[in-house]
């Protein structure tokens, strides 16, 4: 332990003895009491160091208040990265020592209510703020640190001019993305962690016609569309007794209830997938949802995998899916550049030989424009037939 950080220890264990705030005052008496005389510059870097402890994140709030940066990652002491849009960067902050890392991480699980220790050495939760959280502690965490992830919610909407601008969509797409929204036909947003799903989904919600009720169902309520109506349910997990839970599967019959014009699936992880695909048949058009999957071309095979865990049996869960879905809108983050964006959107339809749901590309990125692809033809004639013409 280094000189700070011994001196950080012995204040501390000082302040918890007397139930003191860390003040000027309480640090100069716990250090007197070491018999330790330190000039003011040091008291106050203690003071300063012992509320970054208390407050918010504590050496990371500055950056998960930064307004440009979506995603903290701890991965030891002196290992601290930040997300950007454009790729992960080092950022200029150091722990002490994995001491603070974990203390920190276990006092934002408490925030949280949830539990983190050697016991339940991880934890997945939503801070006050809305900040998704994941936290693991060593010897889980190879390496002798607490790992922290921290994903920022932010509250602000995205105009489809702000992804056009960031690139996610290419120059002239909106007439696109509009018609697909307006004639109400159901999607599945696809892509891997971080490359925008949840952000793309919710500014295509907000092209919705503003009459319509949107019911969102999530996991973690990080949806934020541009739209005058929209009810939302979050999922609750078990306390720590075990009790209380509260899943996807259980809200969605709950939304089907509440009188929906569109009703979202913020993510489909599991079992859920059957709810998903039940409401999107129930005469609910314009449903939508996010998906893990490594191309628009995987879809159906990443279907199959959620939907046997669940039990459904393969023909039945094709022939859900051909009934439910009509568009993939599948999103990447660019290798050279590390911006998100749309790659490629999918028509859905039944092979007539095998009865199974195959994907046809129908458009894919260009830093022009979408260019069309084989199934471009069928994507015109979804949307006209919902009325909206291109």
């Amino acid at each position: 332990m280094n000189a700070m950080a011994e001196l950080l220890e012995t204040v501390r264990v000082r302040l918890a003895e007397r139930g003191a705030e860390p003040t000027a005052g309480n640090v100069t008496a716990a250090l007197g009491d070491r018999g330790r005389l330190l000039g003011d510059t040091t008291v106050r870097e203690v003071v300063r160091t012992l509320r970054s402890e208390l407050d918010g994140a504590g050496p990371l709030q500055p950056l998960l208040a930064a307004p440009d940066v979506t995603d903290v990652l701890v991965n030891a002491p002196d290992e601290v990265w930040i997300e950007r849009g454009n790729g992960l960067e080092r950022a200029p902050v150091r722990f002490p020592d994995a001491a603070a890392v974990r203390r920190l991480a276990q006092r934002l699980a408490a925030t949280a209510g949830r539990r983190l220790d050697d016991a339940s050495p991880w934890t997945d939760a939503r801070l006050p703020d809305g900040t998704r959280m994941h936290a693991v502690l060593p010897p889980v965490a190879a390496g002798g640190s607490t790992v922290l992830s921290l994903r920022v919610i932010r509250t602000r909407a995205f105009q489809l001019a702000d992804l056009v601008a960031a690139g996610t969509v290419p120059p002239g797409g909106e007439p696109l993305l509009r018609a697909v929204l307006a004639a109400r036909l159901s999607f599945l947003v696809t892509g891997g962690t971080g490359s925008g799903k949840s952000t793309l989904l919710a500014t295509l919600l907000g092209l919705a016609d503003p009459a319509e009720r949107i019911v969102l169902v999530e996991d973690s309520a990080e949806l934020r569309p541009s739209h005058p109506h929209v009810v939302r349910l979050e999922s609750r997990p078990a306390n720590q007794e075990g009790a209380g839970r509260v899943t996807l599967r259980d809200l969605v019959p709950q939304a089907l209830r509440m009188r929906p014009d569109r009703l979202v699936i913020g993510e489909v992880r599991g079992p859920e997938v059957l709810e998903l695909l039940y409401a999107l048949n129930t005469g609910h058009e314009g449903g939508c949802g996010t998906l893990h999957a490594n191309a628009a071309a995987d879809v159906p095979a990443r279907l199959e995998a959620l939907a046997s865990g669940a039990g459904l049996s393969r023909p039945a869960l094709h022939s859900q899916a051909a009934a439910a879905l009509s568009l993939i809108v599948h999103v990447v983050r660019d290798r050279a550049t590390g911006r998100r964006r749309i790659d490629e959107i999918h028509t859905l339809g039944r092979d007539p030989a095998t009865g199974l749901v195959t994907t046809t590309p129908a458009a894919h990125w260009s830093a022009d424009g979408f260019v069309p692809d084989r199934g471009h033809a069928e994507l015109l004639a979804l949307c006209a037939r919902g009325g909206a013409q291109l």
